[in-house]
């Protein structure tokens, strides 16, 4: 299958691009810059420069496809940065605007299918039951874009295409900012999980995360959740990291006062969001990781370098 992916260089798509290439695939990647044209080279996909932002640029490097991946994304760069609603802007026009040139030259190209990542983290709190696809989601002002990503998915079935959403759960793995500040936070005895200890909090590995945009590929059109087989509290969270790192202590939890303080998106990460992925299983997918117990433990052997990378 001829497939065109952006966000090729990002932490999903660098995993993304061998795991097609490997399986027989025509990669083509989309890049800005002279050095992520070599990355994905190396890889073995080709290069194509184009703009989301520009849909000319996008039906001229389309012609010939069967596939996209849209993984493109604009996340802030550390955890302190998500909370400052500017750092978002960037991610909210490639969602919003990227996403729909992007539906709208794929189906002028006559594309097959199409694969937006999403976020599950937009579902609404849902205590200790399981959150399934059809349960409505509820964005915060720094993630309503996420339904207009979504939106440009459905157009593309309405259009006679495969559309497919993934929604996925928290990420974490070795060369992410966000998990390096983890666990140097873990070390110093304090794990940032906001809202009750109680709550649930789904995860997926970066690695596991790629083998599910694969599946993708030969998945009915519709929304698919991608977590973890076990979602844990927040309290086995930040003592799964602790674990990991074979740290004694159990790491404090932020107070419940600094939640509220945290706003929109303290809100958003405060929730207890037990999410299921058997729709994805069910459709030929398995994590590596059944939770972040296995997981974390061999995310920080790879960071130490001396852990197997996962699959």
């Amino acid at each position: 299958m001829r497939i065109f992916v952006t966000g090729s260089t990002g932490v999903i798509g660098r995993r993304v691009l061998p795991l097609l290439i490997g399986a027989g695939h025509e990669v083509t990647a989309m890049v800005h810059s002279p050095q992520k044209r070599a990355k994905v080279e190396r890889l073995g996909a080709k290069a194509a420069t184009a703009d989301l932002l520009k849909i000319d640029s996008l039906a001229r490097v389309l012609q010939g496809q069967e596939a996209v991946v849209n993984l493109a994304t604009h996340i802030p760069a550390t955890a302190l940065l998500m909370f400052v609603p500017a750092a978002w802007h960037e991610n909210d026009r490639i969602r919003r605007e990227g996403s729909s040139n992007l539906v709208k030259a794929a189906t002028a190209a006559g594309v097959r299918r199409f694969i937006q990542e999403s976020f599950a983290p937009v579902y609404p709190d849902h205590g200790d039951q399981w959150i399934h696809e059809t349960d409505p989601i509820e964005p915060v002002s720094y993630n309503r874009t996420v339904a207009d990503a979504e939106q440009s998915a459905e157009r593309f079935s309405q259009s006679g295409g495969a559309g497919v959403v993934l929604r996925f759960a928290s990420f974490y793995g070795p060369d992410a900012q966000q998990m390096m500040d983890l666990v140097r936070l873990a070390k110093l005895g304090f794990v940032p999980v906001l809202g009750p200890s109680e709550s649930f909090l789904s995860s997926i590995s970066h690695d596991d995360a790629a083998t599910a945009v694969v599946t993708a590929l030969n998945v009915p059109a519709g929304i698919y959740n991608v977590g973890d087989d076990d979602p844990v509290s927040h309290r086995d969270y930040a003592n799964a990291v602790a674990d990991a790192l074979n740290v004694t202590q159990r790491p404090r939890l932020p107070p419940p006062w600094l939640t509220p303080l945290a706003g929109p998106l303290g809100k958003m990460l405060a929730r207890s969001l037990r999410i299921s992925n058997m729709k994805l299983r069910n459709a030929g997918w398995a994590p590596r990781f059944r939770s972040v117990r296995e997981g974390f433990r061999a995310t920080v052997a790879e960071m130490n370098g001396h852990g197997a990378k996962a699959a």
